[in-house]
C-alpha cells in the first residue's frame, strides 16, 4: 500500500524477549526457505491459507498455523495491533545477508499494509525504503510504503527475526496509524504503549476469508485505474490510455450489471479483458513510467488483467478452481518428447561466482520470459530422490538416468507453480512457457536437465578463471554461501558453493585447493556435457563481454534462443544480488599468491575453455 511517508512507527511496543522465547520453543524444523529461494532468507508461517504452514499462497481463507497456536503472546501482539490478518510469518535474515530490493506489485499488496515487529535484531540492520532508512529496534512496531522500492541489509554476523504480518487494517489498527510517528519526525512526549504478556490469555483473532475477487467490481476497476493515472508520469500517449481505460470500465460495468459474479458471464468477461489487454499493448503502456519507477503496463496487468476474473489466476480459491478449467499443463507427458508446457527453456550454466546472477537478472526482464525469481536449490533438492542426504552426499551431479518419468513430472510441476514474468504475473494456460533458470549447481546437471526438458537450451557464461577463483575464495570466507553446513565427514569451514564429485579427497586441503578443484571439476564436466548437445541448442558469452556491451549481448543471446528483448540498457548493469564486493578486473590480485599456487592444476581446463570460446565465436 502507498503511504504518505516511507516509514511510520505505531504507538505500541512489545516484549521482544518473550516473543523470542516462544519462537525458540517451536524449534528449527519449522523454518522453511524463502518461497523464492533468496539465500539467507527463511520463514516460519504463522497465518497461512487453510492454516497450512507449507502453503505460501496469498489468496484464499487464512487461518492460524499450529505454530501460531503454540505462541499465545504472539497472538496477543497481533490482537493488540487490532486488524484483520492475512498471510503472516516470522521472517529470518541470516548474518551478512539482505532482502532483494523490490516494489510490491502483486495485486494482494495493492490495499494491504505490511506490519513489522522486530524480535531479534541488531543496531546495524538497515531497512531501506526509497531514500529513507531506519533501524527498527526490538519490540517496536512499524509499517512502511510497499509502493516504493525497499530492501533490508543485515550487516551483522547474527540473524535478524521480524514478525511480518499483512493486513487490510481494522478499527484499532487505523487508530494506531493516526497516532503514529513518521521515521524522520520527533514528536514531543510521544511514547509507545507497552503491551506485556498476559499469562493464560489466548485472544480470538480476525482472519481474511475473502481477499481476491471472483469477478472484480466495476468500482474496484475504476479505483485501480484512477490511482495508476495519478501515479503516471507525463507521456504523449497517456490521454489515449485514459480513453481506453474509460471504455473498458464502462463495458465491464455493463457486464457486471448483467451477470455479477455468475459464471454464465465469465466468457464475456474474458473477452473484455482480452480486448482491453490487446488495446493497451498497442498503446505501448509497457514504456510508460510511473513515479516509483515501474511501468504502467505491468501494474495494469497485475491489478486488473490478471486479477479481475478468478479463472485467470493460478492461485484462485480451490472452490473457484473446481468450477473452472485448470491450466492445460500435462505433466504426465513422456519425458522423451518435447514438453507440452515448456518451450525451449533456457538454462544459464557456469561455475559459481562467474556472474550468472547478473546475466540472469538482466535476461529475466525480457518480454516473454518466466522465472522462479531466483535459484532452484529447494525445487530440485527438495525432491526425495534428489536430496543430497538420500544420495550419501555424493555430489550435485545429476545424469539423465536420474530424470525418471515421475521425477521429471514433479520437477516440471514445481517450476510451473512458481513461475512469474517481469511483472510478477503467472503464465497463461494457453501459451507455451519460456523458462529462464540459473543455479550454479546446474553446471553439473546438464544431462539431467536435457532429459527433463528435451528441448532445453543452454547459455555457457565464461569468466576469466583468476577472477572466479578469487571470488570463490571470498565467498567461502564470507560465510554467506554455505550450502551444506553439516556435511558428513567434512572438517574445514562449512561447505560453500556447489558439491563436486570427489569432494571427500579435499578433506584437510587448503581453501585455494578446494576452490580450484570446484572450478576445474565443474568446468570439465560442463564442457563434456555441452559438447554432446547439438550445437544450435547452446551458446556462449563472457563476463567481460557482457559488462562491456550489456545491451548488445542481451540482444544476441535472446536472438539465439528465441527470447523477446525489448528493453534498453543505458550505462552499466547494476550489481547483482549476491555480489560480495564491487567488480574490478584486478581484484583477483588480492589472492594472487594463492591462485598461483593452484594454477597448474587448472591450466589444462583453462586452455580447453578458451579453445571452445574461440571456436564458438567464429
Amino acid at each position: 500500500m502507498k503511504l504518505g511517508v516511507p516509514f511510520l512507527q505505531l504507538p505500541i511496543r512489545f516484549d521482544a524477549a518473550a516473543m523470542a522465547a516462544e519462537i525458540e520453543a517451536i524449534g528449527e524444523h519449522a523454518w522453511r526457505p524463502h518461497p523464492l529461494g533468496y539465500p539467507g532468507n527463511d520463514a516460519l508461517a504463522l497465518i497461512a491459507r487453510g492454516g497450512d504452514p507449507g502453503n505460501d499462497d496469498v489468496s484464499g481463507p487464512m487461518q492460524p498455523t499450529p505454530h501460531l497456536e503454540r505462541c499465545p503472546y504472539l497472538m496477543q501482539v497481533l490482537d493488540s495491533i487490532g486488524a484483520t490478518w492475512g498471510r503472516s510469518r516470522l521472517m529470518r535474515l541470516s548474518g551478512r545477508a539482505e532482502v532483494t530490493s523490490h516494489i510490491d506489485l502483486n495485486y494482494y499488496w495493492r490495499e494491504r499494509v505490511r506490519v513489522h515487529v522486530p524480535i531479534v535484531t541488531q543496531p546495524t540492520v538497515r531497512f531501506i525504503c526509497d531514500n529513507a532508512q531506519v533501524n527498527m529496534r526490538a519490540g517496536e512496531c512499524w509499517i512502511f510504503d510497499t509502493w516504493r522500492e525497499h530492501n533490508v541489509i543485515n550487516d551483522d554476523n547474527l540473524a535478524r527475526i521480524h514478525l511480518v504480518a499483512d493486513t487490510v487494517g481494522g478499527d484499532g489498527f487505523w487508530q494506531h496509524v493516526a497516532s503514529g510517528r513518521p521515521h524522520d519526525r520527533m514528536i514531543p512526549a510521544w511514547q509507545p504503549q507497552f503491551f506485556a504478556p498476559v499469562a493464560g490469555a489466548v485472544p480470538s483473532l480476525d482472519y481474511e476469508s475473502r481477499n481476491v475477487p471472483t469477478v472484480m467490481t466495476p468500482w474496484e476497476v475504476r479505483a485501480h485505474y484512477a490511482f495508476l493515472l495519478q501515479e503516471a508520469l507525463p507521456h504523449p500517449d497517456l490521454p489515449r490510455v485514459q480513453v481506453a481505460l474509460l471504455k473498458f470500465s464502462r463495458r465491464w460495468h455493463s457486464l457486471w450489471a448483467c451477470y455479477g459474479e455468475s459464471r454464465e458471464g465469465w466468457p464475456r468477461y474474458r473477452d473484455a479483458l482480452d480486448a482491453f489487454s490487446r488495446e493497451i499493448a498497442s498503446l505501448r503502456v509497457d514504456m510508460m513510467p510511473l513515479a516509483n519507477g515501474i511501468v504502467l503496463g505491468d501494474a495494469l496487468s497485475s491489478w486488473i488483467i490478471e486479477a479481475a476474473l478468478a479463472d485467470r489466476r493460478l492461485d484462485a480459491d480451490p472452490e473457484i478452481r473446481r468450477h473452472t478449467s485448470p491450466p492445460q499443463a500435462s505433466y504426465a507427458a513422456p519425458v522423451t518428447g518435447p514438453s507440452p508446457t515448456f518451450d525451449r527453456p533456457v538454462f544459464i550454466v557456469s561455475p559459481p561466482r562467474s556472474g550468472s546472477t547478473m546475466l540472469f537478472e538482466t535476461l529475466s526482464t525480457a518480454r516473454n520470459v518466466f522465472t522462479i525469481g531466483d535459484e532452484s536449490h529447494r525445487l530440485i533438492e527438495g525432491l526425495p530422490s534428489l536430496a543430497p542426504a538420500a544420495r550419501d552426499f555424493d555430489s550435485n551431479r545429476l545424469l539423465a538416468a536420474d530424470a525418471t518419468p515421475g521425477v521429471a513430472r514433479e520437477l516440471r510441476a514445481r517450476f510451473y507453480a512458481e513461475l512469474r514474468d517481469r511483472a510478477q504475473r503467472g503464465p497463461s494456460a494457453s501459451s507455451p512457457i519460456r523458462l529462464l533458470e540459473k543455479t550454479p549447481k546446474n553446471a553439473l546437471r546438464i544431462p539431467f536437465l536435457a532429459e527433463v526438458f528435451p528441448d532445453a537450451r543452454f547459455v555457457y557464461l565464461h569468466r576469466e578463471p583468476r577472477q572466479v577463483l578469487s571470488s570463490m575464495i571470498e565467498a567461502w570466507m564470507s560465510g554467506r554461501f554455505v550450502t551444506y553446513p553439516q556435511l558428513p565427514g567434512w572438517t574445514g569451514s562449512p561447505w560453500s558453493l556447489l558439491l563436486v564429485p570427489g569432494w571427500r579427497e579435499l578433506i584437510g586441503q587448503p581453501l585455494p585447493q578446494v576452490v580450484a578443484t570446484q572450478w576445474r571439476t565443474t568446468t570439465q564436466l560442463m564442457l563434456d556435457d555441452l559438447e554432446l548437445i547439438p550445437r544450435e541448442r547452446w551458446s556462449v558469452t563472457t563476463y567481460d563481454g557482457f559488462l562491456a556491451d550489456p545491451q548488445g549481448e542481451a540482444q544476441r543471446i535472446c536472438a539465439a534462443h528465441g527470447l523477446e528483448w525489448d528493453r534498453s540498457i543505458d550505462g552499466a548493469v547494476p550489481l547483482a544480488n549476491y555480489t560480495v564486493s564491487p567488480p574490478d578486473p584486478q581484484k583477483w590480485r588480492r589472492h594472487e599468491a594463492e591462485i598461483a599456487s593452484v594454477w597448474p592444476s587448472i591450466a589444462e581446463v583453462c586452455r580447453r575453455a578458451e579453445s571452445l570460446l574461440a571456436s564458438r565465436s567464429t
